[in-house]
């Protein structure tokens, strides 16, 4: 590949946007949920399910019921995105949107894969 065409598909990435936000796996068999945060929603699913299927995913709970029930078992959807173009503190503002999803839908015991919050 020329220099000037490769210059010019670096642009075009650079110009792609991007986008954050809050994800959510189900176990349609026990119904547990997963919440999680990530600073880029672009093929989250497909690294994620690599992860699971390699046996390398850092919620050993979850990969245990992966292992079980096989990927036919779940289910993953982007609950809340947004555009990082305007977002002066990224990280800071996908920590407390991943704070209220947590709050909304309590993830945690019989119900999810989640830590619960440390208590004060």
């Amino acid at each position: 590949m020329d220099k000037s065409r490769r210059k010019e598909l670096q642009e075009q990435f650079k110009e792609i946007k991007t986008f954050m936000g809050i994800t959510q796996i189900t176990n349609k068999v026990n119904g547990k949920i997963f919440i999680d945060s990530h600073l880029n929603l672009k093929n989250k699913w497909l690294t994620l399910q690599m992860q699971l299927d390699m046996g390398r995913f850092a919620n050993l709970e979850l990969q245990k019921d992966w292992k079980e029930f096989g990927k036919e078992a779940f289910t993953y959807e982007v609950l809340e995105q947004k555009d990082t173009e305007k977002i002066a503190d990224v990280k800071w503002e996908l920590k407390m949107l991943e704070k209220q999803w947590l709050e909304k839908l309590q993830p945690y015991g019989d119900k999810g894969y989640n830590k619960p919050p440390r208590q004060s």
